[in-house]
């Protein structure tokens, strides 16, 4: 069938995006699902830095490809060895697909499947199946999902059904924003109600683990950032304290538990510095692999501090999901309040643009 999707042309372009345009709205040809997979209509995507980490080449894919890994839709068509997943289900896409049969798979998500691992690297789904060509050339899958277009073809690994009730945009963040961001707070840091918590980089996923912080029984909840207007928001959201990182470093601000989420050197180093005594600190944020940073390593020993890295949110998507749906339905986790604008399928470069500048939280592309 033919469908429309932004398909990555190269990596590595110079900015702006809205001029060089590594992305372009191409029609292409999408294959039936196979016995374990399933079509989707796409409904909604958000734009990550995982999209624009692999635009500006900082992760390193086959291209072209076509992008997107956080969306939710509806499922069209199922393969005769699908379970649990119906025809007119609404599902959101997990990026990290579980083959559950691996180590990695048995370890309740402290570590990423190695399978799923693998394919995504590769460009293809969980069992090696590829959907996608264009003009007679085969296009390359993302992260098991590609969701910047009109339908797609996915493994039910890559899957998980919500209820009808949870919006398509709200849907679509819960399966990596929300998923990420708030994993690391529920499954790595699980701060307690006598801990404070946190949070340093306040983009999509950042804003996630605020949410999720909030949503939980904790003493404090402190969010930290470079720009103002995003320290704003966190206190909109009611965090308790906000500040920069030059003001954590000046004030010696501490917690008991921080999280990471800004995938930059400088950041880690704030968030090293802020643990408090016996304090554990979750790194969620993917940096450039040739980043380098400098920590001191006395205050691990001397007191007792750790820390400790997390993919994903340390998550099972079928496990996690459904309880964030949850969480939002019974009004506790704003996750509406994650998305900065929507935009048209055609505005992605300009979207990526917004996004290494850091001007948007989560910017949702929802189709018609």
């Amino acid at each position: 069938m033919k469908i429309r999707g932004a398909v990555l042309e190269e990596m590595g372009r110079e900015r702006p995006y809205a001029d060089s345009r590594p992305i372009t709205i191409s029609e292409l040809e999408l294959t039936e699902p196979g016995s374990t997979e399933i079509l989707v209509r796409m409904e909604a995507a958000g734009v990550c830095h995982s999209d624009l980490s692999v635009v500006d080449g900082n992760r390193p894919r086959p291209v072209p490809m076509l992008l997107g890994h956080e969306a939710a839709g509806r499922v069209e068509a199922v393969g005769a060895e699908v379970e649990d997943i119906r025809v007119g289900d609404r599902v959101v896409m997990s990026f990290l697909p579980r083959c559950g049969e691996c180590r990695e798979c048995r370890t309740d998500g402290r570590l990423p499947c190695s399978v799923g691992s693998r394919t995504n690297n590769d460009g293809v789904l969980l069992h090696g199946s590829t959907h996608l060509a264009r003009d007679g050339e085969h296009v390359h899958h993302h992260l098991g999902v590609s969701g910047f277009a009109t339908r797609a073809v996915v493994d039910q690994a890559s899957a998980v059904v919500v209820p009808d009730e949870v919006p398509p945009e709200v849907a679509a963040v819960l399966g990596c924003a929300v998923l990420t961001g708030g994993g690391a707070v529920l499954n790595a840091a699980q701060p307690g109600p006598e801990d404070s918590i946190m949070i340093v980089g306040l983009g999509g996923v950042g804003m996630a683990a605020l949410i999720t912080a909030l949503a939980q029984d904790v003493k404090e909840v402190i969010a930290v950032d470079t720009l103002p207007a995003k320290l704003e928001r966190a206190t909109e959201l009611g965090a308790h304290r906000t500040y920069t990182p030059q003001e954590v470093a000046e004030q010696k601000i501490t917690a008991d538990r921080v999280v990471e989420a800004a995938g930059h050197p400088k950041a880690f180093e704030t968030a090293v510095g802020a643990i408090g005594f016996g304090g554990t600190m979750v790194t969620v944020g993917l940096p450039a692999p040739t980043a380098q940073v400098t920590i001191a390593p006395l205050p691990l020993t001397a007191q007792a501090q750790s820390i400790i890295g997390s993919y994903l949110g340390s998550a099972v998507p079928r496990r996690d999901v459904p309880e964030y749906a949850r969480l939002y339905l019974e009004g506790k986790l704003p996750v509406e309040e994650l998305i900065s604008r929507t935009i048209r399928l055609e505005e992605i470069n300009e979207a990526m643009d917004q996004l290494a500048d850091g001007e948007a939280v989560r910017q949702v592309i929802l189709f018609d």
